[in-house]
């Protein structure tokens, strides 16, 4: 595959399982408020993955639709990173990985605005604006979770426990990412990385929040291979398009 394809692939399917992730949610948050923020969220970013998609499609060229890439490839297929397969768990769980997540795309997409890529940019500054107010809720949920009561703040330790060895593959890199990289069109996954770390533990540093220490590192989804987590995330996403081919509503 076109190292460009494979690389707006990636940032597409990292949204789509993100947001599909964050819509379990809907009707079951802890409160009205949360639960329609969460719903909100979920739908911003996968307006943000359709638009990568469609860009997906228009780089490969194969008359596929974005309903085709989303609801009809199977998980090996799938180019999105481990991390945000992984179950939502208890409340502190999904906001830290909300949070993770949040805070690489908001730098991604700040380096994405000035792509010599045309359309790639023009999604990234348009996502960037949304991406800002989701990293300042989640942002508040780590501080209220981490200096808030002994609970929030041994589930939040629980979670990032968990999570901590997921996000090293966001920032991985390979000879064709460097290429695009060095003609302007991609983010730098070093610079990315560094960004990335540097907020990460000034916020921790002002918790009691214990970071995890180095050892077991998540990889492999850049690659289609993934947990069991993501199959049976698409067997539900996917069920009425394989079900019924080409249905419309």
């Amino acid at each position: 595959m076109p190292a460009l394809y494979e690389y707006v692939l990636n940032l597409a399917d990292n949204t789509l399982v993100l947001g599909q992730r964050l819509s379990e949610w809907c009707g079951i948050g802890p409160m009205l408020e949360e639960d329609l923020a969460l719903t909100n969220t979920a739908l911003d970013i996968l307006g943000q993955s359709q638009m990568l998609l469609q860009l997906a499609n228009e780089i490969k060229g194969d008359g596929k639709s974005v309903d085709d890439l989303a609801f009809l490839r199977d998980a090996i297929d799938f180019r999105n990173v481990i991390l945000v397969e992984q179950p939502n768990g208890d409340y502190a769980q999904t906001m830290l990985r909300q949070y993770f997540m949040d805070l690489y795309h908001v730098h991604l997409y700040k380096l994405l605005s000035n792509s010599t890529h045309e359309k790639l940019a023009a999604i990234a500054q348009k996502s960037v604006k949304e991406v800002k107010y989701h990293l300042e809720r989640s942002e508040l949920w780590m501080k209220r979770m981490a200096l808030g009561t002994e609970e929030s703040f041994n589930r939040l330790q629980k979670a990032l426990t968990q999570l901590w060895h997921y996000h090293h593959e966001l920032f991985e890199s390979s000879d064709s990412l460097q290429q695009l990289v060095d003609e302007g069109i991609a983010a730098d996954p070093q610079q990315l990385k560094a960004k990335w770390q540097t907020d990460v533990k000034k916020l921790f540093v002002s918790t009691p929040l214990e970071i995890p220490p180095s050892g077991w590192k998540a990889t492999g989804g850049l690659q289609g291979h993934h947990s069991e987590y993501l199959g049976k995330m698409l067997c539900e996403m996917q069920f009425l398009q394989r079900a019924y081919p080409n249905c419309e509503w």
